[in-house]
């Protein structure tokens, strides 16, 4: 681990380099999983409803099951916004100086890349189910045909990618922080081994104190004294 580095990041105030940022492999992720995304809801939106010339409503792709083109939308569109976010998170948190605070960020990440890896998971599963069982009949000139199977495929790849973060950002949670340079909780130095605050003392008290100090007299000038004293006679 470089130096002075936490949960795979420098010491805070250090200068962004979007180079270094961009061939990061969590960064390399979240931008795939970001296509993966816009594939899927894109996908779905352009040619995942037909309708035919004897009926007035669109119908789903799949299976004519509503839910099954609405969950592959909605699912894209939160993914993608999460990956924007995670995206900006991972561009502020050099600039994050507690440690603490990285902490959640990078659990926070793993809780969130996992959820999704699991809920891509279910959407390949539902989508791949209702194209299964689609009518032929239901779509005799084979259109958005294409765009389905493109919405299966990048749901399943999705998989991967999410997966992928989620096991980088439990690396970054092992490499901890370098205590000796990143501190948890400040405590004051004099407070750390019970020793109390030194009484404040000012500079001119002492001086004066000094000057106006006068050394007693020895034992020999005393002894001088009452030798010159000579007792008088009444």
């Amino acid at each position: 681990m470089e130096a002075g580095a936490a949960y795979g990041a420098g010491k805070a105030g250090g200068a962004f380099d979007l180079q270094t940022f961009i061939r990061q492999p969590h960064t390399i992720l979240r931008m795939v999983s970001w296509l993966f995304s816009i594939v899927v809801f894109g996908s779905i939106v352009n040619e995942g409803y037909l309708n035919h010339q004897d009926e007035s409503e669109e119908f789903c792709i799949f299976n004519r099951n509503q839910d099954a083109c609405g969950y592959g939308i909605t699912m894209g569109v939160l993914a993608f916004l999460s990956c924007l976010l995670y995206l900006a998170l991972d561009v502020y948190f050099p600039q994050i100086s507690s440690v603490k605070d990285r902490k959640k960020v990078v659990l926070s990440d793993i809780g969130v890349s996992g959820l999704w890896a699991f809920l891509w998971f279910v959407s390949f599963c539902f989508l791949a189910d209702q194209w299964r069982v689609s009518k032929p009949e239901d779509n005799p000139m084979n259109e958005g045909t294409d765009a389905a199977r493109a919405a299966i495929a990048f749901s399943f790849f999705s998989i991967f990618t999410w997966v992928g973060q989620s096991f980088l950002a439990f690396q970054r949670y092992l490499l901890g922080a370098d205590s000796a340079l990143f501190s948890q909780d400040y405590m004051d130095p004099s407070q750390e081994a019970g020793m109390p605050y030194a009484p404040y003392t000012n500079e001119d008290d002492t001086t004066a104190s000094m000057g106006t100090y006068q050394q007693p007299p020895s034992v020999d000038a005393f002894d001088a004294d009452t030798q010159g004293y000579q007792a008088q006679n009444y």
